[in-house]
């Protein structure tokens, strides 16, 4: 039952997608807002209604404040499943996903990424890592918002991995705040490496903003930590369990097998500069 509810929920997905990506290239057509705003935002709300057509997920999302619709941010989320995505999208502000270049390849949603000015990152090569910053900092200029997974790749056991710093030096690099969002419950949504669809209560919540005015790269470290101590704290706070049982890093590494990037819709955080920005 469940596989069979999972194709036909895959089937709704996949006529929602076609049926949609006429009227985004349209909509791309016309745009003329700085960042591809309402291109991107019409990619958002496709998304966002996966959830809604999706019978086995209870999503909450909590914490929303309309000024995070005029602030340009950099977005930092951990990363439990595909499922993360279209759960993210269900937040009312647009931004610029930064994500794996292999899927810009993908028929369909790698048209639709594109249309939407979504960010590659080519992991194989150096130099795309300093192009995505470059594009990134032009992004948040504009006045629009990027989104990062910090951990680079999906929790395994739904403990939270080490951050990465890319993230974090570009908040430092253009002087903008990073709003942390806490995400859970959506690694029983999609099963890592999995395709059928779980019951799973998903509790997205925006966490208050942390201000980089004065930083420099010296305190990306220290900012990191803290971003990522929030995010722990809240996910504990949603288990009703100490904060360690959470950390992946207060208990031995998974081991290699853990450490590898794994295929999928996954947002890439593996962005270093080798000099820092001067700032915009």
């Amino acid at each position: 039952m469940k596989a069979v509810q999972s194709v036909l929920t895959w089937a709704a997905i996949a006529v929602l997608v076609l049926l949609a990506l006429p009227v985004i290239a349209v909509i791309r057509l016309f745009d003329r807002t700085p960042a591809r705003v309402r291109t991107g935002r019409a990619f958002r709300d496709l998304g966002a209604l996966v959830p809604s057509i999706n019978p086995a997920w209870s999503v909450r999302v909590g914490g929303v404040d309309p000024a995070a619709l005029r602030h340009p941010y950099v977005v930092v989320s951990n990363h439990q499943s595909l499922a993360d995505i279209p759960v993210i999208s269900k937040l009312p502000w647009e931004m610029k996903w930064v994500t794996k270049a292999e899927l810009f390849r993908v028929p369909v949603m790698g048209w639709l990424q594109r249309m939407a000015e979504d960010i590659p990152v080519d992991r194989r090569d150096p130099n795309s890592r300093s192009a995505v910053v470059l594009r990134a900092r032009r992004v948040l200029a504009q006045g629009c918002s990027v989104m990062f997974f910090a951990e680079g790749t999906r929790s395994r056991d739904g403990r939270l991995k080490r951050f990465y710093d890319g993230a974090f030096s570009l908040a430092v690099q253009a002087g903008v705040p990073v709003l942390p969002l806490a995400i859970d419950g959506t690694m029983d949504a999609i099963p890592k490496h999995g395709w059928t669809f779980g019951r799973a209560d998903v509790r997205l919540a925006v966490l208050p903003p942390v201000p980089t005015e004065g930083l420099t790269e010296a305190d990306v470290p220290a900012l990191r930590e803290r971003v990522r101590g929030m995010i722990l704290d809240q996910i504990a706070a949603w288990r009703e369990r100490p904060p360690d049982a959470v950390d992946a890093l207060a208990r031995p590494a998974l081991g290699a097998a853990g450490a590898q990037g794994a295929g999928g819709a996954e947002i890439e955080n593996r962005v270093e500069t080798p000099h820092p920005a001067p700032r915009g």
